[in-house]
């Protein structure tokens, strides 16, 4: 036979990758399992995230009172902190134990005691102090109390300096009330809302999630149809390690440039949340993630001998990796271990990149680091996926020739009238 030259070796290596490309494409489409965690999980679970949070912020937490002192001027800063927006005073109670009960019962998630000395400390020129008690089962309940409280003890501390300090002017009364004038302005989130500052980090580890998942069950398939459990089926277009990485990979990125685009664009636009992006630079940006993500799940799905095993295996890693990427618990906070362990993944980058490009207005040169180090990734789990599906096809072609042999075998010890 004719020895295949260079270009028809090329043309094959192309038809390969699409017929590889094509079959991924049709997989993925017929597959309910994979269609669910491609489809399906991108296309609602942000929005039941969006719905839950779409308040922001938590308001007329309600809380009980132990007023002790029975004056006009605890009863003044009582009723000013129930004026406030975020707290409702609920229930006067005569004891500690009462309110405690009310506590217990979830009636209430706050607790309020004004001592007994309160109004006669004031009178005396003495600090007097108020005690807040909170269910810290939800940090937002006790976000809200504190700064209620915070607030109205500052405005009244400013009323007591100004009638002990005997001013005849307006002027004077605001230098004595303050007197350095200060501004609190919440940089990138006004409103301090809780949606604006998640939702975004949980939307780009929903990518790499359902990535993780999908694929996953996709090779949990592959192999239970495989009669070697091997990855790569025993087919002729599958005899290139680079056309199998560049086929299936090529299919996982047409669809998730789609969902990508209604996950990081449409969604918050549904539900009203930051966005400062530019879109060339987002899509810049999207290019190495898409891509890192595709590749670290490819690499991994060698882990995965059945179509479940994935969910054993995947599903319990994102809460552990939304702390560790930074923006849930503060980076500086994170132990040196787990930060460094926080770099095998692409939702670290991924997150604070797209957080600082979408919520702040940065611009690819300003997230040089993450940008880089989602390339780096790239092109890391490009080889280690080369590396996995190269070791399968040598598995593959070593079982073949193994079955070839053991047939070969029976046929010569087979009588010679079965042989004819």
């Amino acid at each position: 036979m004719k020895e295949a030259t260079f270009k028809d070796k090329v043309s094959q290596g192309f038809q390969d990758l699409f017929y590889i490309w094509k079959r991924e494409f049709k997989t993925t489409f017929r597959d309910q399992g994979v269609l669910i965690f491609f489809i399906l999980v991108p296309l609602m679970y942000p929005l039941i995230y969006g719905f839950i949070y779409t308040n922001e912020v938590v308001r007329e937490v309600p809380v009980v009172v132990v007023d002790n002192s029975h004056s006009s001027l605890s009863r003044e800063f009582l009723r000013k902190v129930d004026a406030t927006a975020d707290v409702k005073i609920t229930t006067y109670c005569s004891n500690m134990e009462e309110a405690k009960l009310l506590m217990k019962e979830r009636e209430a998630y706050g607790l309020i005691y004004v001592p007994t000395h309160f109004s006669d400390d004031i009178a005396l020129g003495k600090q007097t102090q108020v005690s807040i008690y909170c269910d810290m089962s939800g940090l937002l309940y006790y976000k809200s109390i504190l700064m209620s409280t915070t607030a109205v003890s500052l405005d009244m501390n400013k009323q007591i300096k100004i009638c002990r300090a005997g001013n005849t002017t307006n002027r004077q009364d605001e230098i004595t009330a303050q007197p350095i004038e200060y501004q609190d302005v919440a940089l990138f989130n006004p409103q301090n809302g809780f949606a604006a500052f998640l939702i975004p980090a949980v939307l780009i580890l929903l990518i790499q999630q359902t990535l993780l998942l999908g694929i996953g069950l996709s090779a949990g398939t592959a192999r239970e149809h495989n009669r070697f459990r091997d990855l790569v089926p025993i087919n002729r277009h599958y005899n290139g390690t680079l056309r199998i990485v560049f086929g299936k990979g090529l299919s996982y990125f047409m669809v998730y440039a789609i969902v990508s685009v209604y996950v990081l664009c449409v969604v918050p636009r549904i539900f009203n949340l930051n966005q400062l992006a530019l879109p060339h630079t987002l899509m810049m940006f999207m290019l190495p993630y898409l891509s890192a993500c595709i590749f670290f799940a490819m690499t991994a799905s060698i882990a995965i001998r059945n179509r479940e095993t994935c969910m054993l295996i995947f599903v319990f890693t994102s809460l552990p990796l939304l702390f560790i990427s930074g923006i849930s618990w503060p980076g500086a906070a994170i132990p040196a271990f787990w930060k460094y362990l926080s770099y095998l993944f692409p939702s670290t980058f991924g997150i604070n990149g797209f957080v600082r490009i979408n919520n702040m207005g940065a611009t690819l040169n300003e997230v040089a680091a993450e940008y880089q180090a989602l390339w780096l990734q790239a092109g890391f789990y490009f080889l280690t996926t080369c590396l996995v599906y190269r070791w399968q096809i040598m598995n593959s072609r070593k079982h073949v020739v193994e079955k070839y042999k053991e047939m070969k075998a029976k046929l010569e010890a087979a009588p010679k009238e079965t042989k004819d």
